[in-house]
């Protein structure tokens, strides 16, 4: 009886290799809002000037130059792009604990590495990438991931940029057949406060995650050296989102101000709905 009991302690007192297992497929049945693609909509993202001056200045025809249809989102894309998700984990032969985690990529996400073996991030100089560098603990039944060392990325599809110095905490939550990603994005460069987005994907083992490789093609002729952007002032897309849904050009320009229920106030008496429902044309948009 002694020697059982203290098996009991013994047991009792290792640590879990892992609260949850979160290998499978994870499918994305895109019913949650995802980003709009018009032109000089930053609603929502506590950008400053330097960010709203790039993304005013970029054009969607920048990401159809060949050399550049195959650069990869940073992390931050995978709870705001439409694709499923496959995770698997690596685990290690003698102790039989997670090692790490493993994401799949997609067209235009790279796979992702969660190293779970304690080891440090790397010195800030290290080469950056647009997976980054993730380590993961558990909390509870929660996994708390931070990812370091990403290279330049965009925040929206309308060229809000992300930095360098970007960093990312995230949860990762599964409840049953539901994966629940929440991801803060902490960008002192180019964010006034964290920039807070989630996702959720719905467990589907006949679901199939093959790769997507990318191979660029030549999609508009331009002349040798020409780079698609507009100079300030004369990109003629930024009001669009004032012209077709009567939005205050103010409370779509972004900044951390707009994110809270106060600012809504200052803009209910502005605020008068449409007609009729829009029809979007530009190069930004969805009809």
């Amino acid at each position: 009886m002694r020697a059982v009991l203290a098996a009991l302690v013994v047991l009792a007192s290792a640590p879990a290799f892992a609260q949850v297992d979160l290998t499978g497929m994870w499918a994305a049945r895109n019913h949650e809002d995802l980003e709009g693609m018009l032109p000089g909509d930053y609603a929502g993202l506590p950008i400053n000037d330097e960010a709203r001056a790039r993304a005013d200045a970029w054009s969607l025809s920048y990401l159809a130059m060949p050399e550049r249809q195959c650069i990869m989102y940073t992390s931050h894309y995978m709870v705001r792009g439409p694709q499923s998700l496959q995770i698997s984990s690596e685990i290690d032969p003698i102790s039989g604990r997670v090692v790490a985690w493993k994401t799949s990529g997609a067209v235009d996400r790279n796979p992702r590495t969660i190293w779970m073996d304690g080891r440090p991030h790397p010195s800030p100089l290290a080469r950056h990438t647009a997976a980054g560098f993730s380590t993961g603990t558990w909390q509870g039944d929660a996994l708390l991931v931070t990812t370091t060392h990403l290279t330049e990325g965009m925040l929206s599809h309308n060229g809000v940029p992300s930095s360098t110095e970007a960093t990312i905490r995230e949860h990762i939550v599964r409840r049953g057949d539901r994966l629940t990603i929440v991801m803060i994005v902490y960008d002192p460069i180019y964010l006034e406060e964290p920039y807070l987005r989630s996702r959720t994907w719905v467990y589907d083992p006949t679901l199939q995650v093959p790769p997507q490789p990318c191979e660029p093609a030549l999609e508009i002729v331009r002349p040798d050296g020409e780079v698609p952007h507009y100079l300030p002032g004369t990109n003629p897309f930024l009001a669009e989102m004032t012209e077709k849904f009567n939005i205050p050009l103010e409370g779509i320009r972004g900044g951390a101000s707009t994110l809270y229920p106060e600012y809504r106030k200052r803009l209910r008496d502005q605020y008068v709905p449409p007609a009729r429902a829009p029809v979007i044309t530009s190069q930004g948009g969805r009809p």
